[in-house]
């Protein structure tokens, strides 16, 4: 079979990579074709695109871009037609994904949606798009199938959470790289995008000089350059490493987590963490207005409750900062109560392997 598939982030890079695999123990005759990165490429992808060149973040960054943006979904069109695919697969990355979506369907494409938009948050009304772009929608998160059918009467498959395998794995098998430092370490995952990087790093990186007994070290995003970290760290004595976020994680003492897929595997670790979340005024003037959800954070969304602390916008300032770390850094309550919410966190995602059960989907819907 040929298989397209895209994903525009680094955690679809890493879902993907790991749904490739698992479609090519079932079909040795995979040929894949996507857009993605380097963990796709690795498992056996051909590239078309890499994500470091797709990520654009906030209403206003897209419509600096907007040209960019319109040129990749022309050129995807007209790879797709040349590459002739048994079935195109979407990960996440809806802004991009959904518009190819009901493009192929035209065309007569089967296609598949793995890791569903957040359409529970905002854009309702894109599931009218789903029912009829979208031959079979996976979703991993537990309450999503339960929107689907309920709001909507469209019965999806709850795939379950695909960093359940990727975190266990981490954690009972890849050996832990020792860090360089006597002291704690306190992680600091500032995003994978320019621009979020530009505007939490500088306030993450305030905490510095309030705890020289720990060391602060930086997940560094694998498609930025270097220069990025050193201009915004100037003379501080930190740390940032490349390509070892979860090495960090199963070292770290507490972190602080830029809002997104890290929050829910900072917590899969089991760090106490504080999370950070700032973008352009207007941008966020926007998204206030439109999105419909309690929390930020993968974590407090899942568990239904504040599990961990979000400071957003004008709260994540260094004293409101500061007085969060500290809280997580002392044996108190707060602290004890994170790890038991921590624990039900993993109780609530199961303990299926996404990989898996969606490839076993694809590969259902490909045979009929």
């Amino acid at each position: 079979m040929r298989y397209y598939i895209i994903a525009g982030e680094a955690s679809g890079d890493l879902h993907g990579s790991n749904l490739i695999k698992a479609l090519r123990q079932r079909d040795n005759n995979a040929v894949i074709q996507a857009w993605g990165g380097d963990k796709m490429e690795a498992a056996g992808a051909t590239l078309v695109r890499h994500y470091r060149d797709l990520a654009f973040m906030g209403f206003v960054e897209v419509l600096k871009h907007l040209p960019t943006i319109l040129g990749n979904i022309a050129f995807c069109k007209k790879d797709i037609l040349e590459f002739k695919p048994d079935v195109l697969i979407f990960i996440d990355y809806p802004g991009f994904n959904m518009r190819i979506a009901e493009w192929a369907k035209k065309q007569g494409f089967r296609t598949v949606y793995y890791i569903s938009p957040t359409v529970w948050a905002w854009k309702e009304n894109r599931v009218k798009k789903i029912k009829r772009d979208v031959d079979l929608m996976m979703v991993i998160l537990p309450f999503e199938a339960d929107f689907y059918k309920d709001r909507w009467q469209h019965d999806v498959v709850y795939t379950g959470h695909p960093l359940i395998e990727v975190i266990q794995h981490e954690k009972e098998i890849v050996p832990i790289e020792p860090i360089s430092t006597d002291k704690p370490i306190i992680a600091i995952l500032p995003g994978s995008r320019r621009q979020e990087i530009l505007t939490k790093l500088p306030v993450m990186l305030q905490m510095v000089k309030y705890y020289p007994q720990y060391r602060f070290v930086i997940a560094k995003a694998p498609a930025l350059p270097d220069d990025l970290y050193t201009d915004i760290i100037g003379d501080k004595d930190v740390l940032f490493l490349q390509n070892q976020t979860y090495n960090i994680l199963k070292q770290a003492t507490a972190a602080l987590v830029t809002s997104g897929t890290a929050t829910l595997e900072t917590a899969l670790f089991g760090v106490p963490q504080v999370v950070c979340y700032k973008a352009e005024p207007i941008s966020f003037w926007i998204a206030k207005r439109i999105v419909k959800v309690k929390y930020i954070s993968l974590v407090n969304l899942i568990m239904d409750k504040p599990v961990v602390t979000e400071l957003i916008q004008g709260d994540l300032n260094e004293s409101r900062l500061k007085a969060e770390l500290d809280k997580i850094l002392t044996d108190g309550p707060e602290l004890q109560q994170m790890k038991s919410d921590y624990a039900g966190l993993w109780s609530k995602l199961g303990s299926k392997s996404a990989s898996r059960e969606a490839a076993d989907a694809i590969t259902k819907l490909l045979s009929t």
